[in-house]
């Protein structure tokens, strides 16, 4: 990158509800990371939201009083020409998608989540292949660029991204971590400049431990405050705070992350789930309701700063930790951060080319990852069921192998093996036909023999082509 010339920005998915966050963040670290230039990047099916959250985001610029030029389009390859940092925050088939992966799993009696079973797994399908052409362009037209994906399922993504795509320059990224650093500290009243925080895991998936200046650990402290509930822990507020066993807690001996609780409490939190569906709807349809009032707030020509209501969304502090991250490597500032990145032995129950999310040390040069050791043993063998299924949703993803899905269904912990399960991988195939190309055939093969979801939404979405 030219540093006399400024910094280019690019942001895959631009139209997103959450621009404006991102706005802020690179706003409020404009002394350390001067940017020329952001482009804001979209597909035709997102023109309106794009057109819009552009707009309210140069307001937000010119507000602070900064020359920065915000650009939106819809191609992608003019944006990229000569960036210097290409972030990622798409969601290939929009919220719809997401509603389908939700109804769909729990019309059958099993979880529907953005991230974890058999949504999560299908958000890997439509999102891996779409990365992959992102990192084509890249090779091209921006091959000093870093890319800072946090498109969900980040690990999974940020792992194809660099053993498929292979470009290493990358870090994957997420904002349940951060969420933790901010919050826990006050459970026995610290503050975050007196704690030492190390993370292991992949994302979504990861536990970690809290030291204090003096190198004593205080994760039991912490585990003791959090058992009580009486303050925040930092758990995302989409996730439902089913509250954890005491003796398991304290057996782990490590604090796990929020989305734990669809492990550690299936059944609970699968009936929580349950009752939603079967009740106001579940998180996507509730996540619709919110997103359509943000964009009715930004479409405001008066408004030039991020609403409260974005706080509702879900994702709080994503933005931060992304432009926190590319400021630490243009100012080579080696900061403590969260992210996937590739193992390299920091934690040896996984192989060294496993990408993982850990605590890292990020500069010039990117992540280093900080070793962590191994794991307990249940927490190992979690840890390597969740990392071996990734890998072949992976695969499946790439390759477009019917049987490789079917095997990574059948590893998920989220997802009874058997004849329902197949049930719900063909009816999810059938539902987000339009962006799985790679499974064409066996989606033509599934319509021919008139396999449709039962869910009415679904099918309502999808007689209307979303």
């Amino acid at each position: 990158m030219n540093r006399n010339e400024g910094v280019k920005i690019v942001t895959i998915g631009g139209g997103s509800s959450y621009t404006p966050e991102l706005m802020n963040g690179f706003i409020s670290r404009y002394d350390r990371l001067p940017v020329r230039e952001i482009w804001l990047v979209d597909i035709e099916d997102g023109r309106e939201k794009l057109e819009i959250v552009g707009a309210m985001a140069q307001r937000m610029w010119d507000k602070a009083g900064l020359p920065v030029k915000v650009h939106c389009t819809l191609d992608r390859r003019e944006a990229l020409k000569g960036a210097d940092f290409v972030t990622t925050q798409f969601r290939v088939g929009l919220l719809y998608a997401r509603i389908k992966d939700e109804r769909i799993p729990f019309s059958h009696g099993m979880l529907g989540q953005e991230t974890n079973g058999a949504g999560g797994i299908f958000k890997a399908f439509r999102t891996i292949p779409v990365i992959l052409d992102i990192v084509k362009d890249m090779k091209e037209l921006c091959p000093d660029a870093w890319l800072i994906n946090f498109t969900n399922p980040s690990g999974m993504v940020t792992e194809s991204i660099i053993r498929y795509g292979g470009w290493k320059k990358t870090m994957g990224l997420c904002n349940v971590p951060i969420g933790c650093m901010l919050n826990e500290p006050a459970l026995i009243d610290k503050t975050l400049d007196e704690l030492v925080f190390r993370f292991a895991g992949i994302d979504h998936f990861h536990w970690h431990r809290v030291f204090d200046l003096d190198g004593n650990e205080v994760t039991d402290q912490l585990i003791e405050a959090i058992l009580e509930g009486k303050k925040d822990d930092g758990t995302p507020a989409n996730i439902h705070e089913v509250k954890w066993f005491p003796e398991q807690l304290r057996a782990i001996g490590m604090i796990p992350c929020g989305y734990h609780r669809y492990y550690y409490l299936q059944s609970d939190m699968l009936a929580d789930g349950l009752s939603e569906f079967n009740g106001k709807g579940t998180r996507a349809q509730q996540v619709k309701e919110v997103e359509d009032q943000l964009f009715e707030l930004y479409k405001d020509p008066n408004l030039a700063e991020m609403p409260d209501l974005l706080k509702k969304r879900g994702g709080a502090h994503y933005s931060d930790v992304a432009t926190e991250s590319i400021a630490a490597i243009y100012t080579d500032a080696n900061e403590h951060i969260v992210c996937s990145t590739v193992n390299n032995g920091a934690i040896p129950d996984l192989p060294s080319d496993a990408v993982v999310q850990l605590s890292t040390y990020v500069g010039a040069a990117g992540p280093a990852a900080v070793s962590f050791g191994p794991l307990p043993t249940a927490e190992r063998g979690w840890l390597q069921c969740m990392w071996n299924m990734q890998r072949l949703v992976e695969e499946a993803a790439v390759t477009g192998d019917y049987g490789t899905a079917l095997q990574a269904f059948a590893l998920n912990p989220q997802i009874p093996s058997g004849a329902e399960a197949k049930k719900v991988l063909d009816e999810m195939l059938v539902a987000h036909a339009k962006y799985l190309p790679q499974f064409a055939d066996k989606i033509t093969e599934l319509k021919a023999a008139g396999v449709k979801p039962s869910d009415p939404v679904v099918l309502e979405l999808m007689e209307q082509g979303l």
